[in-house]
């Protein structure tokens, strides 16, 4: 049974950091950069698919198929269409969140900063909650378009490989968010976003606690 944000501290929960949303760069920043396997993982996809589009123009300006003016026009509709997907990646977001069980679930955006987020209201999230909910957008979108990629023409190649290099790149919050998880290994953390004040907060307890964890 899940366990509602006023229950958290009488369930031997307590905070340990409070993020508001306006923060969220920063704190993205800050957990892209801490030694954890989940960055590690996150910059090498980042460059293995840097140097899968490099291989993907080089081949085929190699061989013949395409020009590189035309390389570069289809490298910019993939740009394009990966601002297209933002909305289909948060939508993933929320319905992972409902898969979990969260009931309000909502979308906000910060267009000066440039940072989107699907939003779960008092939806108390444990460890494989979260990393369901972090890792359903770049799982499903890039497998879509590496599959896209197998039936592909060698210039729609190149758009699809560049969609999964741009989204790949909008993950870093996701990611960095993994990496928060992950640092902090050593505890039985939980989160639950605030709509209302735009916070997000993390509380943990000791993994040696004997209530059955979330």
């Amino acid at each position: 049974m899940r366990i509602s944000p006023e229950e958290l501290t009488k369930n031997g929960y307590t905070l340990l950091d409070r993020l508001e949303h306006s923060e969220l760069i920063p704190f993205v920043v800050m957990y892209s950069k801490k030694k954890t396997i989940v960055s590690f993982t996150y910059n090498f996809l980042n460059v293995a698919f840097l140097l899968l589009l490099i291989f993907l123009i080089w081949r085929g300006y190699s061989e013949g198929f395409f020009t590189i003016s035309a390389a570069l026009i289809h490298l910019s509709y993939g740009i394009a269409m990966s601002f297209l997907l933002v909305p289909f990646h948060e939508y993933i977001h929320a319905l992972a969140y409902k898969f979990r069980g969260a009931k309000n679930t909502s979308f906000d955006a910060h267009w000066k900063k440039f940072y989107f987020m699907a939003i779960a209201d008092q939806f108390v999230a444990g460890r494989k909650d979260f990393k369901i909910v972090a890792l359903a957008p770049f799982m499903v979108i890039t497998s879509i378009f590496i599959l896209s990629m197998l039936f592909a023409s060698a210039l729609w190649a190149i758009s699809f490989a560049t969609i999964i290099l741009s989204h790949a790149a909008f993950c870093s919050g996701d990611f960095a968010l993994l990496s928060y998880f992950e640092f902090h290994k050593d505890k039985e953390l939980v989160t639950y976003d605030d709509k209302e004040n735009k916070i997000s907060y993390f509380f943990s307890r000791d993994l040696n606690t004997t209530n059955k964890p979330l």
